[in-house]
């Protein structure tokens, strides 16, 4: 099977792109990689070389694949960081054609904006918006961290039954699986045990319980990493719960590992990305 990945991309480090392909190829997929951006590193070191590709570029890149009538071959679509809104609207107008072709095309979008309890929204004015008013209604699956979420849904997400009727209406402008990571329902403390939540369009939700890791300082690409292996997972089981456990599973391994490390990057080469040991704890919601 085939995926297509737009993202960002650096020559050190695991985030974007970088943080996507490999664990994708280590479950059998054939990676096509667009880079958005083509930096030494990632930002999070305060400082680094490189260049911001136009969307012309990424338009050009994507003709030449459909010039080898690729896009009826591509079997999903995975999109990140998007560092302008111009680009935004080539992944969406290219998710919309390779779908014409091939409309079991699966579309993966990550709506990268912030952190929670990180430095907030780090995206330009216009990006939330674009997610909200275009990506929605073309994407099957989007995975949120909380923060995101919330600005997605233009509401305050602190209990379990907000947090399901910002799925409900994430689900009514398309969506079909919600996932939800880094979960702070802070006004149920009973709630605090879970990190992660799953919501599938008129079928099961579930919430997710990992143990905690103790980071002495802030792990990039660690949710480009968990969207690539929730995309891959799905796509080889068909099964939305068990795609959420098992990406769980080596996200938390591979975090785990870099702690112990104690490397600044995901320590990503030396794990295959197989869904054992099982450290994930999972409650699907009646």
């Amino acid at each position: 099977m085939n995926i297509l990945s737009i993202q960002s991309h650096v020559s050190y480090g695991y985030v974007g792109n970088k943080a996507a392909t490999f664990p994708l190829q280590s479950l059998g997929f054939d990676v096509w990689p667009i880079n958005t951006v083509q930096f030494s590193n990632h930002t999070g070191y305060g400082s680094w070389q490189g260049d911001i590709f136009p969307p012309e570029h990424i338009h050009c890149l994507v003709k030449g694949l459909e010039s080898l009538d690729l896009a009826r071959q591509c079997d999903a679509v995975l999109s990140g960081y998007i560092g302008d809104k111009a680009i935004g609207e080539v992944i969406i107008e290219t998710v919309q054609r390779f779908k014409q072709v091939n409309p079991k095309l699966i579309y993966l979008c990550d709506p990268v904006m912030g952190d929670p309890g990180g430095k907030g929204c780090f995206v330009k004015e216009d990006i939330p918006a674009f997610f909200r008013e275009k990506c929605l209604e073309v994407a099957d699956i989007i995975t949120p961290n909380h923060f995101e979420a919330e600005i997605l849904y233009e509401q305050e997400i602190s209990t379990l039954e907000q947090l399901q009727q910002a799925c409900s209406f994430f689900h009514n402008k398309g969506v079909k699986i919600v996932v939800i990571t880094r979960l702070q329902l802070k006004k149920q403390p009973e709630l605090e045990k879970y990190s992660d939540f799953l919501s599938v369009k008129n079928a099961q939700q579930c919430l997710a319980i990992t143990p905690k890791l103790k980071l002495s300082h802030p792990l990039n690409g660690s949710g480009d990493l968990f969207s690539a292996l929730y995309l891959g997972h799905f796509l080889l089981t068909k099964d939305p719960l068990q795609a959420f456990e098992r990406a769980l599973n080596t996200t938390h391994k591979i975090i785990s590992d870099t702690i112990s490390a104690k490397q600044h990057e995901l320590k990503i080469i030396n794990n295959y990305c197989d869904p054992s040991p099982n450290t994930i704890t999972l409650e699907p919601l009646k």
